[in-house]
């Protein structure tokens, strides 16, 4: 998968409705669903409501409108996953705010002895959307579609959030590939959410870094920056690698720049020892 084209790549886009904001504290998911496709084509969806065995708190009620009248003949979470779990495999799964669903995603699978999802590639569209769109005040979902011209409103429930959302998706694909960011590989780099392949891609990155800092040499490399989201080529004498704010950088000197810049290691789309 990793060294495919995105449009040869199936993704599935799925979202959650919940009875509140926290799985720790015993917040369940009322409402999942989902649509997988591939070059832009469904090739199939997901959608139910689920039984949560508690009651929604007012203020998801306030968002969501799902009463305990809709709740109470629909399928418990355990009658669900093993379908949804069928729906997704081999695809890449996305959400926008991909924390929020995954915690409760894996919350739900702890509760029925399911276990992890496994080796899934993740990939976050809020992420996409604040490093492609980075002059936004705000990357609420209803405010990044908006900007992309799309006339969806947010309904927030599952089903009409993820027809949104791959509205979205597809806006922002076609603004990267304008860039010339085309396959999977960079994709899952710029985008992916704690997943293996996005770690060994900067693992991967920080020893060819590190080897021309022991050698002293130039690297080039193509780079996508956090506050223009402009892709551009650059020669760079590579100092060291440091860690801030969560992040990974290049700390060298930018032939380009003139200057002593950073470069975040998860930006870099490709590099090569000059």
């Amino acid at each position: 998968m990793m060294n495919k084209d995105i449009n040869e790549v199936e993704f599935t886009i799925f979202d959650t409705e919940t009875t509140g904001l926290d799985p720790a504290s015993g917040d369940r998911i009322v409402e999942i669903a989902g649509v997988r496709f591939k070059a832009d084509k469904e090739i199939a969806s997901f959608d139910t409501l689920v039984n949560p065995r508690r009651e929604i708190s007012p203020a998801a009620f306030s968002v969501n409108k799902i009463t305990p009248a809709m709740l109470s003949t629909a399928p418990f979470i355990e009658q669900i996953l093993p379908d949804f779990l069928k729906f997704i495999q081999g695809s890449c799964l996305c959400s926008y705010n991909a924390a929020f669903d995954l915690n409760f995603l894996h919350n739900e699978l702890r509760l029925v002895n399911m276990g992890p999802l496994g080796s899934l590639e993740v990939v976050d569209i809020l992420k996409m959307a604040k490093r492609l769109l980075p002059a936004l005040p705000s990357h609420a979902l209803w405010m990044v579609a908006n900007s992309l011209g799309i006339k969806l409103e947010q309904a927030h429930r599952a089903s009409s959030d993820v027809e949104l959302t791959w509205e979205v998706f597809k806006r922002l694909k076609d603004i990267l590939a304008q860039k010339g960011v085309i396959d999977f590989k960079n994709f899952i780099g710029l985008f992916g959410f704690k997943c293996a392949s996005l770690e060994d891609l900067n693992n991967q990155k920080i020893a060819e870094i590190q080897k021309a800092i022991n050698l002293g040499v130039k690297l080039k490399i193509k780079y996508l920056s956090v506050s223009q989201a402009e892709v551009t080529e650059r020669e760079v004498l590579p100092k060291e690698i440091k860690q801030e704010n969560r992040h990974t950088y290049l700390v060298g000197h930018c032939s380009l720049r003139n200057e002593e810049r950073l470069f975040r290691i998860d930006g870099i789309l490709h590099l090569e020892i000059v």
